[in-house]
């Protein structure tokens, strides 16, 4: 497919550069509604339910992982978190109690990782369109110290990418992390196409329930301009898509792949779904960096209680045999767990013997949604338990050393 965007060559800019092109709360006079609520509210800090709760928990928990891995890299010289729809920074939850959102809970993690390594300097953007929900913000979040800064604005999301983005071309050792999170299915991918093509990372909630709720009874020009926006169709080519999930997350890949460029790039997408077990969005990681890949799905997967999303699934499934003899599995691929990975490398790996566990671990390195990393352990004494599987301790004929290797059965 086609996408119409010019890509222009900027000049290269440090973060000194970057932070003075980003308009701050206290000089920026845009006001106007939220990103993150349409319409206006007395009260600025919103109600979190169950599945929204997650999501602050795997943005934090990533983070904490992402800064620690690239912090340790001698060629990285600092980090750039941004929110652009950062919402007030609390919530609270069904019984009224206080949650830290994304943007509280990330400042407070890279604050942390700012103090650990004194040498590397680490900076935040918070912004959003509501005035008051940027004002309730700057009350929770941890003041600036010399390597630590935050810069809070108040203007439209899609204006503010528009000026930081063109702005990283050349900046090779700065990595930065974007996460793009509207409330219904409204992606500007232009103002996103300079983070696909920089190293850094991309983090977008495509609330895909949207379209699956509305495109087919939509009468309002606005409404269908915004998924053609979106999905970057006509709207009578998106119609026949209807209630179809998958279509609409087929054409966000699409998409994306088309951004990148023709380097690797590595794109996993995390379901959440709601207490009725209904798929809400999926939140779309994208880097280059298979390391950063790798860590999104152990991250979603530590969160989730080691499944693969947020919907309530029974682990302990019912097994039985085929009429080869082979176990299979009652399976819900919108909901996967440990026995799930084991049954997959046992299929993958039918009838090898002695395969070092390193190389079973790299079929997983590449898998859309199968962590390599976190869940070792559980996954060996599935293989074991329930598929037949063998491990023992050999020595290397050609290095002499012990290794340890895992045979599967024909």
């Amino acid at each position: 497919m086609e996408v119409l965007i010019k890509i222009c060559k900027i000049p290269n800019y440090d973060i000194g550069n970057i932070m003075e092109l980003i308009p701050t709360e206290e000089n920026d006079e845009t006001k106007g509604v939220s990103d993150k609520m349409p319409g206006r509210r007395k009260n600025v800090i919103d109600k979190a339910s169950p599945h929204t709760i997650k999501k602050f928990e795997l943005i934090e928990e990533y983070i904490k992982s992402w800064a620690q891995k690239l912090l340790l890299n001698e060629s990285c010289n600092g980090l750039i978190f941004i929110d652009c729809m950062c919402n007030s920074g609390m919530y609270t939850d069904g019984a009224g109690q206080s949650v830290k959102g994304t943007a509280v809970r990330v400042s407070e993690a890279l604050q942390e990782a700012a103090r650990t390594y004194t040498d590397k300097n680490i900076h935040i953007y918070l912004n959003d369109k509501d005035k008051a929900r940027v004002d309730e913000l700057k009350k929770h979040l941890p003041l600036d110290e010399r390597n630590f800064k935050i810069v809070t604005s108040c203007s439209d999301a899609h204006e503010l990418l528009r000026t930081i983005g063109p702005q990283l071309y050349g900046t090779g050792h700065l990595h930065y992390f974007l996460l793009y999170d509207p409330y219904d299915a409204n992606i500007d991918w232009e103002a996103l196409l300079p983070f696909f093509r920089n190293w850094g990372e991309v983090m977008i909630n495509h609330m895909v329930s949207d379209p699956v709720r509305a495109i087919t009874s939509t009468k309002r020009k606005t409404t269908k301009a915004k998924y053609e926006n979106t999905y970057l169709e006509d709207f009578e080519k998106l119609v026949p898509y209807g209630s179809d999930k998958s279509a609409y997350e087929a054409r966000v890949e699409e998409i994306i792949d088309s951004l990148k460029g023709s380097r690797r790039y590595y794109v996993s997408a995390v379901p959440f779904y709601n207490t009725q077990n209904t798929l809400v969005y999926n939140l779309i990681h994208c880097t280059s960096n298979k390391e950063g890949f790798k860590l999104c799905k152990k991250s979603a997967w530590k969160v989730f209680g080691a499944q693969s999303s947020t919907k309530r699934s029974a682990e302990n499934r019912q097994l039985s045999f085929d009429f080869f003899g082979e176990i299979t599995i009652d399976e819900d691929e919108s909901c996967l767990h440990v026995i799930d990975i084991a049954r997959y490398l046992s299929r993958s790996l039918k009838g090898h013997k002695q395969v070092p566990l390193d190389e079973m671990w790299k079929l997983l390195d590449n898998h859309p949604i199968f962590p390599s990393e976190g869940f070792r352990n559980e996954i060996k004494h599935d293989l074991t338990s329930c598929f037949g599987a063998k491990i023992e301790q050999i020595v290397n004929d050609i290095t002499g050393n012990k290794e340890t290797v895992i045979s599967f059965s024909s």
